[in-house]
């Protein structure tokens, strides 16, 4: 069996679909990848960005995780996006609505111009405009950076979007039920404890103001 097979709760897998897949990973700024290291399991989370068929993710050259990473070892990627808690008259039948994606695979090291161009893809998809507002890449800065790319070819996606699912006894009870919808999003911009008078807040921050991360 496929470890993108599901063993269970199959009506929550829809029939795979890059497209709802690359939505997902777009609407999300972090993502967990866990690996192997000295025989035990190690998960940790990092910001990520997608380029086409290719998942982006960035750290320093003296992380031992991100230098292991680059030698190609097996990895996972989890990334989910919470959209709402789904309230049932039960506890037992409580749940979320949500949307989830494991990758399998390995990852490479961007090398030269690709790795300015995946530093500056990664800064777009954080804070939009912001490439434009700064100066560019020094080159220590670049040799602190290891950049990795993690090939979008195996993987799953669970969607879950179900209303509350009681038993009959409990619907004719006196218990509410419905949804609860997540709400978030960025507040208002606070400037740097060292910030020279007279500089304004960029577009790009501003724009970031009300707007949901995830």
């Amino acid at each position: 069996m496929s470890r993108t097979t599901p063993t269970r709760t199959a009506e929550k897998y829809p029939e795979p679909d890059r497209a709802a897949l690359d939505a997902l990973i777009d609407s999300v700024l972090v993502g967990h990848v866990a690996f192997v290291v000295d025989g035990g399991p190690v998960v940790i989370p990092t910001a990520i960005a997608r380029d086409g068929d290719t998942l982006l993710l960035h750290g320093s050259t003296g992380s031992k995780w991100m230098r292991l990473l680059a030698t190609g070892v097996q990895v996972s990627m989890a990334i989910t996006r919470l959209d709402a808690l789904v309230v049932a008259r039960s506890a037992f039948e409580s749940s979320m609505v949500y949307r989830s994606g494991v990758l399998f695979g390995s990852c490479s090291a961007v090398e030269g111009e690709e790795k300015v161009t995946a530093l500056d893809l990664i800064t777009e998809a954080l804070i939009p405009g912001r490439v434009a507002e700064v100066r560019g890449h020094r080159v220590k800065e670049l040799a602190a950076t290891l950049v990795l790319r993690l090939a979008i070819d195996e993987w799953t996606l669970k969607v879950s979007e179900n209303e509350p699912e009681d038993e009959a006894d409990d619907v004719a009870g006196e218990a509410w039920a419905g949804t609860v919808p997540l709400a978030a999003g960025y507040g208002a911009p606070i400037p740097a404890s060292d910030l020279r008078a007279g500089i304004p807040v960029p577009p790009s921050v501003r724009g970031l103001e009300g707007h949901s991360p995830v």
